[in-house]
Order: C-alpha cells, then structure tokens, then sequence
C-alpha cells in the first residue's frame, strides 16, 4: 500500500515541472488548490452519475432548491454538477482552461466559497500561458486520492507535509509551522483524559475549539480521541483561521468528514484577534498552537480599543509588547471557556518560553500571568522536548488552564519537565528531529494525572511564582567645585544655552533679547570664576557662597540655570554629604537606584533588613512607587522560570583529573612536534 510519504513526494514532485516557469514561492498556489480538487474529484466519483441525473430531472422541473437533494444523491454536504472530472477534462485539451473553470463553478455554492481562497482563476491562467495546465493536470490525474486509498487521517498529514515544504522552500518565519501529530495527542490527552467519567456517560455533547486552527489537526484529532471514549459522543468543532490557503484546506477536509458539513460550516476566516467570529460562543475543550514571536501590529487597533473595555472584552488583563501575540491568544482562551456552574472548560495551548518570563513586574506579560495565577486556572506547565517541530528546533511547553479545577490542585500548579522524553526520528523533517512516542506521552499524562513531586514533576502554590518588586534608594553625595574645567561644563547645559535664545520673530526685538541672554551668560561665568576653588562637600556652603557672590555683582540665576550650574559644577563623591531637598528629604542618587524581588507573602521591611541593609546601611525603600491594583509598596509580578526549579547543580571535575588531561595533552604535542622536527 502507497505510504502517505510517497503520496506527498509524488505530489511534491509536481513542482518539478513549475521550475521555470513560477517561483518557488508561488508553487502552492498551483500544488495546494490542485491537491483539494483531486481529493474531492476522487471522493465524487462514486456518486457522480447519480449527482447529474438528479439535477437533470431538478432542472427539468425548474426547481430552484435543489442543495439538499443533490447532497443526498453525493452523500456529503457538497457537490459538483459539471459532466466533467479529472480524466474527461484532459479529453479536450484545447479547451482545458475554460472546461476547468466550468468544472470549479459547478461545485455547490459552500464548497465553491472555500475553493475561491486560493485565487486558483489566475493561476489557471498562468498555467495556461506557460503551456503547462495539461502536463501538470494530467500528473495529478493520476494519483489516487479516494478515502479508500488515502484515509483522512494519511489526507490530513500530506497537506501538512506538502505546506511544511513550501514554508521551508521560502525561509517562513518560524512561528509559521504545524503541530506536530504527537503533540497534538499528548495536549488532547491532557485535557481530555481526566474526562473520561464524564464523556463515557450516555446522551453526551461536547464543543471543540482552536481559535488558530490552521489544516483542522487539533480538531479532528481531539475528536477522535473523545469518539474512542464514546463512539457515541456529539462533538462539535469550532475553528478560526487567517491564512486562506490553510482555511481551505481545513474546512474542505472537514467537509469530506462529515455528511452533514456541520463541522465545516464552524470553520470561520479571518482574524480571531481583530474579528472572532465565534464571539457569542462558549467552548468545552479548547487548545491552540499560536503563532510564536509573531507581530499583532495588524490586529493593534482593534485589540486596543477592546482592551479598553477591561475585563468586558477580552484583553482586559493586560497588553504583551506589539512583538509577540501569544498572550492574547490565550486571554482570549479564557474568555471563550464556559462558566464554572455550567460544567467549565479545559485549555490546552502550546507556546514557546517567552510568555513564561517575558516581562518585569507590571508590564502587560505579567499582569496576564498575574491574572491567571490568582483567578487559580493554571493547572500544569509541560516542557517538551526541543527540535519537535517542522519549521523551528525551540523549546516549547505545554499550559493547562482549567476553571473547574481538582479540590487537591486549588490553589497549585504543576509543572512537568518532559524535555527529555524523546526517541530520534527515522528521518529528519527540517528541523523536526524528536519525536514523541506513544509510551512517554502516556508516562506524561500519568505524571499529570499523579499529581505528585517526582524528578519530573514538581508542585508548587501559585503564589510562588508572584514577587513584589521594591526600589532600592541610596542617598545622592555631591561635591562642589567652581574651577574651570566645571565651569566650561556649564556652557553645554541647556538651560546656559537657551538664555542666549530668543522666540520673538520680529528680527529687531529677537536680536536685542539674544544680545542680553548673552550679556547674563557672561555675568553668570564671570560670577563662577569669582568664586574661592574650595572642593566644598556639602551643597549648603556653595549655595551660600554663590548667593553673596550673586547679591555683590547684582546678578540674578533663575531655577533652571542654579540646577544648570549644580549638574555642571559636581560630582559624585561618596566622602560628601548626603544631599537633602529643601524640605529636608534625603535626594535619592539614580545612579546607584536598584530594586529588589521579593517573594509574595514575605515583609518587605524583614526582607529588606536582612538582605538589603547589611550591605549599604544608608539605604531606604522608595515608598512612592506603589502596585497599580493592591496599592501596596512596590509592583506586583509573576514569573515561572522553569529551569531554575529542575536545575541539578554538576559539580566541576577534580582539578587532578583536568591536570592529568592537561598533561596528557601535552605530551601528544609534544610527540607530534618531536615528528616534524625529525
């Protein structure tokens, strides 16, 4: 039997004969719409004489509703009405083009949408001109791709292998890849698995929902996997995607898996961020692999202006930086799960480190994990082995979110390295080299399910992750010195400068303004050399000298040139005195300004005396800087950073074992040296 590896080569092998005719950027837009035409053109076959005489009696009898009889007579919730297929089409070559768009027209108005996200008319054409629609048509006429030959499971993952391809053929962005089928299996089995009670009972009905579904793998997957809970299960899918090229082939697919087409009529395009067009819909299981280190500059105004909303929208926990959506996609997760009285839901969503620890204490990042942390819907973090994916080799994790969670994982979260649960490929797949195996997923999904602190899994309250971020003041010291290498500092000070300036525009008036300003610049630099070249160490001293200066000679210093002449005229010197305000209040120094975690739960005051005060005595917390929502001193964050909990310290090898290799090494030099001078 044809294996779906030969499948996709053969297809792959096409491309061939569009090399020098089409870039390879645009081979897709040949092979992928072509691909979906010879699948359903080999799914209709069976049905295809019963398809046009049906509609030859329904045209007969005028009838214009003719969708559910024709159905029907083609067993799916499509069909094609053209006398033409793959073979009769090649019987007329010279009419090849025009016959073809016949044969795309015909197909029933919901299919014929789908078909036109390839923009497969131009394409006809551009085949045409370069004298190749024949020879590429007649290629593809002769692979078979019925169900009987090619089930839906081998069809699903020759799409996602052909378009692995042509991402790889043009260095697409690594965030543009398909999940893997393993770990799509292992995030079903996490969030599927502890169900099982529930989904075996009879009269069930569950929803399925990927906001980022690309080719429908996540879908169809976790629906299979809950039909061998219960064959007798409802389970509807729900899916959005921006990617035209990727709609079609998913909602096609799904069209061909089902009579009804219900789950292709679910299938929405467009973009989940900036239009969710299942807005008004809530989900039972959801999961998601979004898009990583991907710009959502295109969708920015429309998820700022719901931001605004707060927690009415979907982004009111918190804006990521413009670089990186995956925070949004899983806030708006959160936002399509049912409510706990209703039964809740379960997430599974895959990303990459950043959302982990991207972002300091009060930035947009942290505010999300903040947010989910303390609404307690975090259940597990999975880290996956690196290299598993077709198009980037990063690491990746898991995250399990839950609003319906075990009584015993209130208030926890676990966190499961599985990083090295991986066997070698056969083969590698760009950058796919690992793979999971059907054991560890199991081995996985029993860690998660154990609950229990292991080499592998670790439990932790979520407060363990939050930290208050303190700043740390230390006292500025200044000295004062009016020598002349400080002085001439002075003449590139803004304020010095600007008093030389003028706005007035009528040019009599803006000369005499410039001519005084110049006038008090020089007054105010002959005033700085007047003065004693004493290295004072306490600002009081100087102002008092330079005040009786300034009365003597009549010359007056507006604020902004006295802080001018300050930044000018000093230096840091831990020997000065602490300089004060003149209310009295030390002046914090922002060079030597720090701040500190400190752990949620802990004093901050305790803290501080123990690990801050020992070390510089003079010290103090800005009190100032308060959390924008507890009001308490400090900000608020969230972090999880995974490695630091699985860390095992190596220890460093004897230093006689490193000396004797030293040596060792040495000495082979040294042999081989004493072979060249020979």
């Amino acid at each position: 039997m044809t294996s779906f590896n030969d499948n996709a080569n053969f297809i792959w092998s096409i491309a061939e004969l569009l090399r020098d005719s089409f870039k390879r950027s645009k081979y897709q837009d040949v092979i992928l719409p072509l691909t979906v035409l010879r699948r359903l053109d080999c799914v209709l076959a069976p049905t295809k004489q019963k398809v046009l005489a049906v509609n030859a009696k329904l045209k007969a009898k005028d009838l214009a509703n003719r969708y559910p009889q024709l159905c029907k007579a083609s067993g799916f919730a499509f069909y094609n009405t053209s006398r033409y297929d793959f073979e009769t089409l090649l019987d007329d070559a010279p009419s090849l083009a025009a016959n073809l768009r016949s044969y795309i027209q015909n197909f029933s108005d919901n299919m014929r949408e789908v078909l036109e996200k390839f923009e497969f008319a131009n394409t006809i054409t551009k085949l045409e001109e370069a004298g190749l629609l024949f020879l590429v048509l007649e290629r593809f006429k002769n692979i078979d791709l019925h169900p009987d030959k090619v089930s839906n499971l081998e069809m699903g993952t020759i799409f996602e292998e052909l378009i692995r391809r042509f991402n790889e053929a043009m260095n697409e962005n690594p965030g543009e890849h398909f999940t893997p089928r393993e770990v799509i299996r292992l995030m079903v089995d996490l969030i599927v698995s502890r169900d099982r009670d529930v989904l075996s009972k009879n009269h069930i009905v569950k929803t399925v929902y990927d906001p980022c579904c690309g080719s429908g793998g996540m879908l169809t997957i976790a629906k299979e996997r809950i039909l061998e809970i219960n064959k007798n299960a409802e389970v509807h899918l729900f899916g959005q995607e921006s990617q035209p090229e990727t709609f079609a082939v998913c909602k096609s697919d799904l069209y061909l898996k089902s009579l009804d087409g219900r789950d292709a009529e679910n299938i929405k395009f467009g973009s989940t961020l900036s239009k969710d067009q299942h807005s008004s819909r809530k989900f039972d299981y959801l999961l998601t692999n979004p898009p990583y280190g991907k710009e959502w500059k295109m969708d920015q105004d429309a998820v700022e202006a719901e931001a605004t909303r707060g927690y009415a929208g979907r982004f009111g926990a918190g804006l990521p930086r413009i670089s990186d959506g995956q925070l949004l996609f899983l806030q708006h997760l959160l936002a399509r799960m049912q409510e706990a009285k209703s039964g809740g839901s379960r997430i599974a969503i895959v990303m990459n480190g950043s959302p982990l620890f991207t972002g300091d204490a009060g930035s947009g990042e942290s505010d999300i994990r903040r947010w989910i942390l303390e609404n307690d819907w975090l259940e597990s973090i999975v880290a996956l082995p690196d290299q598993l994916f077709y198009n980037t080799g990063i690491s990746t994790y898991v995250w399990v979110l839950t609003n319906r969670k075990d009584s015993k994982r209130e208030g926890k979260v676990q966190l499961i390295d599985a990083s090295s649960f991986w066997i070698p490929m056969p083969k590698s797949l760009g950058d796919k080299r690992h793979l999971i195996s059907e054991e560890r997923i199991r081995e996985i999904a029993e860690l998660a399910s154990a609950f229990k602190d292991s080499d592998h899994s670790k439990i932790f309250d979520r407060e363990s992750f939050g930290y208050r971020k303190i700043t740390v003041e230390r006292p500025l010291r200044l000295n004062l010195q009016a020598g002349a290498e400080r002085i001439a500092r002075l003449k590139s000070e803004k304020a010095f400068i600007a008093l030389a300036e003028s706005r007035k525009k009528h040019p009599a008036s803006k000369a005499a303004e410039e001519t005084e300003g110049r006038k008090e610049q020089t007054e105010i630099l002959a005033l700085l050399a007047s003065l004693p070249q004493t290295l004072f160490k306490d600002r009081g001293p100087f102002w008092i000298a330079f005040n009786s200066a300034a009365k003597a000679r009549g010359v007056k210093v507006s604020t902004p040139v006295r802080k001018a002449i300050m930044s000018a005229l000093s230096e840091r010197d831990e020997t000065a005195e602490i300089c004060r305000d003149i209310e009295g209040n030390l002046v914090p120094d922002p060079e030597l300004r720090d701040t500190e975690n400190v752990p949620l739960g802990e004093d901050i005051n305790a803290y501080f005396k123990r690990e801050v005060a020992p070390h510089v005595p003079d010290a103090w917390i800005n009190a100032a800087i308060k959390d924008h929502k507890d009001g308490g001193v400090g900000r608020v964050g969230y972090e999880i950073n995974f490695n630091r909990y699985f860390y095992k310290y190596q220890p460093p090898r004897p230093l006689e074992e490193i000396e004797a290799d030293i040596k060792a090494l040495e000495k082979d030099i040294l042999g081989m040296l004493s072979e060249v001078a020979r």
